[in-house]
This record gives structure tokens, C-alpha cells and sequence, in this order.
């Protein structure tokens, strides 16, 4: 379960609705007792439900049901319903909604590509990336775990993952000892990370597989060049796991696990197609 912070849902609150809601105030009906509830229009994997309950409650309404986060729901199950005075349930209408929608939306499009992958072997993971949308981290790491997946690395100081970028300001030119010294200086220095090695060839691979990280990830490369480097790899005995990433999608994931992959990295999920929840407010 992911921990969000009161600080996060009051700044939620504040964002939209700090100063009440207008229209309510101005009919007089802030005061009259009613409930709320979200419903999912179509099939689909639940997340943002524990997120949604965070802020009815922070604005003083009652839960009166719910679902689960990370369940299969089919079209028209109820998310979660409250019930309390008019003015706090339209304060909560359009938060709650958009961070159902949102979460369900990325919760089911990890679960889908997790089928797709697991279809082929179950054994491989797919993980998401940092590069989630500025300001949902807590919401997309909740829904990806959610949705099935797993977290590659929600922040730079999780894992060691070696970039060109990083290379780029080392005294190196790419020789095959120059990899090997880079390697053993990055798990002498942190002997409880794994350590993961970025490359954008196949003849970076090779020079790569011989220093032997732990995990090779192949940015953007295509299955054939996939299939083509975990062929040399297990030629090699080597025990490096072969991670897939850049350009990944719940429409070409199972290509990569085919071809070898043992790890699917993307960052596609975050950018899914939001659910559709409706939502009644009545007396």
C-alpha cells in the first residue's frame, strides 16, 4: 500500500476547492444531508480507490462502500460511495473522480501489458520508469503496483543504473577494461545494489556483458537485436538478466519477451487513456 501524506490530499483540496464551492454556497443547500458515488462504466483493474477514500474523509464525509484497489471490476460497480452535508460532497466530486480515472486508467493498462507479457513467460517482470507525469508519483507508483507491475525505479537513489550520460563525464572511451573498471568501482562502492549497465548497441552489449552487471538494459533496441544479445550472452554463460526498454508498450511487450527479454521496462502506462467513472450526488 502506497502512503499518502495529509499534506498531499490537503494540497489536492486546495488546488480545487479551498474556497468551497460557489455554486452550492450561493443555492443554500451546503447543509442538506446526501450521498455520493463513483460507479465504473466499463470492465476494468481498480486503482485510486484508497486515494479517493483519503479525501472524503479529510472533508468530513462518511464512507458508506468501496472496493479494493488492484481488483477487476465490471462495467457499473460502485468505486466507493459517501455520505455527508451537499457542500463537502461537491468539494470531493471532481478530485475523487479525476484521481479514479486517472489510477484506473494506468492500473489498467499495466494490467493488460503484464498479460501480454506473462502469456509468453511467466517469469518476466515489467517494471515502470521515473518518467511518470511531474506531481502523480505517489497515484502512478500505487496504480502500476495496482495494475501488476513492478517499480524499475521510482528515484535516483533506488539502484545504480549506468548511463552514457554518466559515462559521458568518465575518463572513457569505451574499451572493453575501461567497462570492467567502471563496473567493479560501481559494486565495490555499493555492495548491496544490484548494479545495472544502459546500452545503445549491440557492440556496446557485448563490451557491456563482458564486465558482467548484474542486469544489461537494451535501450530502444529492436527484438531481433534483443534476441541477437541474449544469444550472446548465454554463449558467454553469462548470468547478466537482459532488461528491454524504450519504446515499450502493452502492443509490442510480448514481441520483447519472445525474443529474450527477462524484464520489460516503460513508461507507457502513465500516459494511458483514463477511465470513465460516473458520479451521482443525491439527497
Amino acid at each position: 500500500m502506497i502512503y499518502y501524506p495529509d499534506a498531499l490530499i490537503d494540497q489536492w483540496i486546495m488546488d480545487d476547492v479551498n474556497q468551497g464551492d460557489l455554486t452550492t454556497r450561493i443555492l443554500g443547500i451546503g447543509n442538506t444531508r446526501g450521498e455520493i458515488v463513483f460507479s465504473l462504466k466499463q470492465t476494468g483493474r481498480v486503482s485510486g480507490v484508497d486515494a479517493a477514500e483519503q479525501v472524503l474523509r479529510r472533508l468530513g464525509l462518511d464512507i458508506t462502500g468501496r472496493v479494493e484497489d488492484g481488483s477487476d471490476q465490471g462495467g457499473g460497480a460502485i468505486l466507493i460511495s459517501a455520505s455527508g452535508k451537499a457542500a463537502a460532497l461537491h468539494q470531493s466530486w471532481k478530485l475523487c473522480q479525476n484521481i479514479m480515472e486517472w489510477s484506473c486508467g494506468v492500473a489498467d493498462y499495466t494490467a493488460q501489458m503484464v498479460k501480454s507479457v506473462k502469456k509468453i513467460n511467466a517469469a518476466v517482470q515489467v517494471g515502470t520508469t521515473r518518467k511518470n507525469i511531474p506531481g502523480t508519483k505517489l497515484l502512478a507508483l500505487s496504480a502500476v503496483l495496482n495494475g501488476g507491475g513492478i517499480i524499475h525505479r521510482g528515484g535516483t537513489a533506488e539502484t545504480i543504473l549506468l548511463f552514457k550520460n554518466h559515462r559521458n563525464f568518465l575518463d572513457f572511451g569505451g574499451a572493453k577494461e575501461e567497462w570492467k573498471k567502471v563496473v567493479a568501482d560501481l559494486r565495490s562502492a555499493a555492495p548491496e545494489k544490484k548494479v545495472v549497465v544502459e546500452v545503445e548497441s549491440y557492440e556496446e552489449a557485448l563490451l557491456a556483458l563482458d564486465a558482467e552487471p548484474d542486469i544489461l538494459q537494451l535501450d530502444k533496441f529492436s527484438p531481433e537485436e534483443l534476441r541477437k544479445t541474449a544469444a550472446a550472452a548465454a554463449n558467454r554463460g553469462s548470468r547478466c538478466l537482459i532488461s528491454a526498454a524504450g519504446g515499450i508498450n502493452k502492443d509490442n511487450a510480448a514481441g520483447y519477451a519472445a525474443a529474450g527479454a527477462q524484464f520489460i521496462v516503460s513508461s507507457a502506462p502513465y500516459y494511458a487513456k483514463p477511465a470513465d467513472v460516473k458520479v451521482l450526488i443525491q439527497k
